[in-house]
């Protein structure tokens, strides 16, 4: 697919549908506002911010009230026009967040229940026709949601992911993840090679359930089971978020050793369930040319 294709040039209708966007969030206050912003100033006109705090320890709750005062409050200026006769440069005042087309709502968890249960918290509350969500320590390119939204308009599919910049802690990129073009085989049946960066039909949930609260690679699990349900999937060419790898010293909680170790190990589980079904079935796909 060309990077000019009409299908990458997203067209905005007078009444966009509603996307809806879940963080689930535990100890992660350092990033969340960047993450929020990143959501906030996203070039789609239509967004719900659905936040669900799993109980953190660290000043996550005063970072989140610092936000909604912001959001409702915060003013910012910029030189508009010089008048001649003052000898005075003019300024035009705003509110630093738009107020058009957003709504953000915290939700709280008084027990920390992990991050599959927070995402079913967050989902179950969702109110758009399009949902999707991001770890509160990555970063979303301000079209993400308008070229995967315009792609799977285009095309009818009901899942659309992209590439990804992998960055470091201070937001360097370490290097550029493309994904393979769908296919039930390389998306599932080689590794897990979609769905960091992605945007689907809040109906799956509907016909698939929702996470599984009692395995680490829950996306993994959660799409496979959309794919086998006959969910229509479609990749777009083009880097669309800033997916974060920690420093050593912050390999905590999920990030830590033992956890990464069960996530690979039920992600080979996954894996194989894949290779199993797609010798007994026939899967629908979405052609890119």
């Amino acid at each position: 697919m060309s990077m000019h294709d009409p299908m990458l040039q997203p067209h905005t209708p007078d009444h966009p549908e509603l996307i809806s966007v879940v963080v689930a969030t535990y100890n992660q206050s350092k990033y969340l506002p960047i993450t929020l912003d990143s959501i906030w100033f996203q070039s789609y006109p239509n967004i719900e911010i659905v936040v669900v705090n799993d109980a953190s320890t660290d000043n996550t709750d005063a970072v989140l009230s610092d936000y909604i005062k912001a959001v409702g409050q915060e003013a910012v200026s910029f030189a508009s026009s010089y008048n001649e006769q003052s000898g005075q440069v003019e300024r035009c005042e705003h509110l630093r967040y738009p107020p058009q087309g957003r709504e953000l709502r915290i939700i709280h968890h008084y027990e920390n229940n992990g991050l599959s249960a927070a995402l079913n918290t967050g989902f179950k509350a969702t109110t758009g026709e399009y949902c999707t969500f991001i770890a509160s320590d990555d970063m979303l390119i301000p079209t993400m949601l308008s070229d995967l939204k315009h792609v799977m308009d285009k095309t009818g599919a009901d899942f659309a992911y992209a590439d990804m910049h992998i960055v470091d802690d201070r937001g360097r990129v370490l290097r550029c993840f493309s994904l393979p073009d769908y296919s039930f085989e390389k998306a599932f049946c080689h590794w897990y090679l979609c769905g960091v960066c992605k945007l689907y039909r809040r109906v799956l949930h509907d016909k698939a359930g929702y996470y599984d609260e009692n395995i680490k690679p829950q996306d993994h699990e959660m799409f496979l089971r959309f794919a086998m349900n006959g969910a229509k999937f479609i990749h777009l060419p083009k880097v669309l978020a800033n997916v974060r790898i920690h420093d050593k010293e912050r390999h905590v909680h999920n990030h830590s050793s033992a956890n990464w170790d069960r996530l690979y190990r039920e992600s080979a589980e996954l894996v194989l369930e894949a290779r199993r079904f797609l010798q007994q079935d026939t899967l629908p796909e979405v052609s890119e040319s």
